[in-house]
């Protein structure tokens, strides 16, 4: 009788359905784990044409499948890659009809400066290994340019006081491209504008001789922007000589190496764009009384 009470019994072990057990898993797991944060190395990335981004996080012993949507992957200041480290905050879900689990990340960012800086200095030999960054690529700047073209914010002291260095040094004709300066939109509006003023078509608007593009002074995540892969290949592509004054004189990223020139200010940029017109004014009498003289 004792036998037949016996828990270990299998017969008297409750029976679930298939379904009833994963059912049980989801709510446990994704109960537990609906808000978490975890850290390792990126792997097996991939970017399909929908937008989202499948990849795997990964340790010396483990692998976490995990998803970025569309919709989340469009607003990170920093794209993952391959071997990057980073932390990852989301939560697990699971799939019931597959007996699989994976991590629905909703923000990552490298774990560190560390690995911020190991993946810039990845990047860098990369597309140096490319040749975006031979000197035989760079073009002289115009001595005077009709039109400079500026990319940067629309408000700001960068704008005004480039603005107000071209007036006191040469004025010139000035457009502006109104861009993202720092965040998840900077780079793509970035490498579009690059783009959008080597492609403006004849007789509609003046096509600059000159592109300046420009921000203030900031941390390495504020200036990330500018070291994405799509400005550094604009800035390569541009056939308008393009001077690249990003950040401080201390501060440097990528669109430096692959820019005509890099000016240490947004101030010194306008200081190469354009002569002094007095000095020129002055330079020119000069030359005509020497030639007087000569005559």
């Amino acid at each position: 009788m004792n036998d037949l009470l016996d828990e270990d019994t299998p017969g008297n072990a409750p029976e679930f359905t298939v379904s009833e057990i994963s059912g049980a898993v989801k709510r446990t797991i994704e109960g537990n784990f609906s808000h978490v944060r975890v850290r390792g190395e990126v792997g097996r990335l991939s970017r399909p044409r929908s937008g989202h981004i499948y990849l795997d996080l990964k340790d010396d012993r483990s692998v976490l499948a995990s998803v970025i949507w569309k919709g989340v992957s469009s607003r990170l200041a920093t794209q993952p890659e391959e071997g990057m480290e980073v932390i990852a905050t989301g939560r697990l879900t699971t799939f019931p009809g597959q007996s699989k689990y994976q991590l629905v990340i909703e923000d990552i960012r490298p774990a560190g400066m560390g690995a911020l800086m190991a993946m810039l200095e990845k990047r860098r030999a990369a597309l140096a290994a490319e040749g975006l960054f031979d000197e035989a690529r760079k073009q002289k700047l115009p001595f005077l340019p009709e039109v400079i073209g500026v990319v940067t914010s629309p408000s700001g002291a960068v704008i005004r006081d480039i603005l107000h260095r071209l007036r006191d040094r040469f004025p010139r004709k000035v457009l502006i491209w109104p861009v993202a300066v720092q965040g998840a939109k900077c780079a793509p509006e970035v490498a579009a504008a690059i783009r959008g003023f080597n492609a403006f078509p004849a007789g509609r608007l003046p096509r600059p001789d000159l592109i300046i593009v420009a921000r203030g002074g900031g941390s390495l995540e504020d200036l990330w922007g500018f070291n994405e892969e799509a400005v550094v290949r604009a800035a390569a592509e541009s056939e308008i000589p393009l001077i690249s004054a990003v950040g401080h004189e201390t501060d440097t990223t990528l669109i430096d190496h692959a820019s005509d020139r890099r000016a240490p200010t947004p101030t010194a940029a306008a200081e190469m764009a354009v002569p002094v017109r007095l000095d020129l004014l002055n330079w020119v009498g000069d030359q005509g009384a020497r030639a007087t003289r000569a005559a």
